[in-house]
């Protein structure tokens, strides 16, 4: 690790003074600012480098410094990024990108003059072969992997053409590339530093590095030649830097930002929640015009899962069994009373309510205890008599939840013994196929319901298929849609994807997440999406 990473104290309080005397500056769009958006990163941050961008952490900070070829708004549209226009052939096999011509990587002493140069269709070609360097180890390479071509899976045509090429037609592939993973950054500097580009990152993103002190604070400033205008034509970003700080306990770093010191918090912690909302969800009374609250639909599905063929639990192989569990379970009562109403039912699928594919009329699993009395007598276990002994694999963090779940089955003559697992070690025994009845997530890896429907692909491995679910229908109709390329035809099929889901019940869906993020009321077009990504680059300060 080279020794610049541990900046010394005075330099880093240089850069917090050079920051504070930039409050007193007037944006590009005439608005007076308060310069600094900031916000608190308690799980830290690990790295800076587009290629390691494996959690939320890390994406947030590296969305402010890079641009990838496309790019997502707040509806998880696919927008124009780096390139300007592209084209697909009619095989599905071949994305030629035209990129623009207007953009310049920060400024760096090691390029010539210190000035950064302008970005080519052989940078998009050299940031994407990274991924699959085995020498790199990036953990993002599973989305190009088996997908692209062995050889010159990446081209560039010339200084403003890029090509990619697959094996396979595999149409969720402009939306893996919106990912932070497939952000573009520039072969001279990486090769300069090697590992240590984690801490010396350079972009084209509206945001540039300036300091990091490593579980203290880390200060990016606006990036002043960045590309994007917005509808007016005004350069972006609007303020001029963002301070990202790394306090690890959550109630403390609420109530550095209700006393002003943070401008947004992402989420909300159990231990400080009812002091915030209502049992319904809504703020509480006291912090009304003091506190905003923005909700979205999260692209993440909480759900049970069973593990199924012979080394599954014997009862539980029985569908019905498997579906009198989903009817069993009373949803809106466990939101309201243990999550404060945040989330949704899962009462549509497996797919994610704020997915694109996401259907309200799918047919799920809805609270209906005599239905599943009834299907657990047509199982041969009326009553629950002669069910074999049920466990149910957990983490501590969902005990309550899962607590309330073992109650409500019990009601309808399931019963149901709860076993406690540390997370790394549920993780192992789902892999392994030694739990035969789970409580898990589903995170969303990018806005196409395939990140969800491969977890039951009969020809995917755990992970991600830990229920090792193999439908012959359903694999077909998954293949099929990955062949689609009209995405409301590709959604159709995943619509009726999940409902062989329904029907079979290797997973039963529990709730949708929600993103929640608290702002001040002088904080402006933070905007909010499914896939709780943090977009800098046009938020106002009044």
């Amino acid at each position: 690790m080279l020794n610049c990473l541990f900046i010394p104290a005075s330099w880093f309080y240089v850069a917090l003074l050079w920051l504070l005397l930039c409050f007193s500056c007037k944006n590009p769009s005439g608005k007076k600012e308060g310069a600094v958006l900031r916000y608190n990163q308690p799980g830290g941050i690990t790295s800076l480098d587009p290629a390691f961008a494996k959690d939320q952490a890390n994406t947030w900070a590296v969305n402010q410094l890079y641009n990838g070829l496309v790019q997502l708004n707040d509806s998880l549209q696919i927008m124009p990024c780096l390139a300007k226009n592209w084209n697909i052939s009619p095989d599905g096999l071949t994305y030629t990108f035209t990129l623009r011509n207007d953009v310049y990587f920060h400024d760096h002493e090691i390029f010539e003059g210190g000035k950064g140069p302008k970005l080519t269709a052989a940078d998009v070609a050299y940031s994407l072969g990274r991924l699959i360097d085995k020498e790199v180890a990036s953990p993002g390479a599973w989305l190009f992997n088996g997908k692209v071509e062995e050889k010159q899976p990446f081209t560039a045509l010339n200084d403003t053409v890029f090509q990619l090429r697959l094996k396979q037609p595999f149409h969720p592939m402009l939306n893996i590339l919106s990912m932070q993973y497939c952000y573009v950054v520039p072969q001279k500097i990486v090769q300069h530093y090697g590992k240590e580009f984690r801490n010396h990152p350079v972009g084209t993103g509206p945001f540039r590095f300036k300091t990091w002190r490593e579980n203290e604070a880390l200060i990016l400033t606006a990036n002043r030649h960045y590309f994007e205008t917005d509808a007016q034509n005004t350069p972006l970003p609007y303020i001029d830097g963002i301070k990202i700080t790394f306090t690890e306990n959550k109630r403390t770093a609420f109530l550095q930002f209700l006393n002003g010191n943070l401008d947004f918090i992402s989420g909300i912690d159990a231990t400080y929640k009812d002091d915030v909302l209502t049992p319904d969800g809504q703020l509480q009374p006291a912090l009304n015009g003091k506190v905003l609250l923005l909700r979205s639909p999260q692209l993440i599905t909480e759900y049970l899962g069973f593990l199924l063929g012979t080394s599954g639990n014997p009862a539980l192989q029985n569908k019905k069994v498997r579906q009198a569990i989903g009817y069993g379970i009373d949803r809106p009562q466990l939101i309201r009373y243990l999550r404060n109403n945040i989330g949704t039912p899962a009462s549509q699928g497996f797919i994610p309510k704020g997915m694109p594919a996401f259907n309200p009329q799918t047919p799920g699993f809805t609270y209906q205890p005599e239905k599943a009395r009834r299907l657990l007598k047509e199982a041969g276990f009326e009553g629950g008599k002669g069910l074999p002994p049920i466990t149910l694999e957990i983490t501590p963090a969902y005990q309550d939840l899962c607590t309330a779940i073992q109650k409500q089955l019990s009601e309808v003559g399931i019963a149901v013994t709860l076993e406690l697992n540390p997370p790394s070690l549920l993780r192992e025994k789902t892999a392994k196929g030694d739990a035969a009845f789970f409580r898990a997530s589903w995170i969303a890896d990018y806005a196409d319901a395939e990140s969800f429907l491969a977890v039951l692909y009969g020809n995917n491995p755990a992970p991600p298929n830990y229920t090792r679910f193999n439908n012959p229908q359903y694999n077909q109709r998954y293949q099929a849609a990955l062949a689609q390329s009209n995405p409301q035809e590709r959604h159709l099929i995943y619509q009726q994807s999940d409902q062989i889901l329904m029907e079979e019940a290797p997973v039963i869906p529990l709730f949708y997440d929600e993103v929640l993020r608290f702002t001040h009321p002088n904080i402006e077009n933070l905007g909010i999406n499914p896939l709780n990504l943090l977009n800098c680059k046009q938020v106002k300060i009044k």
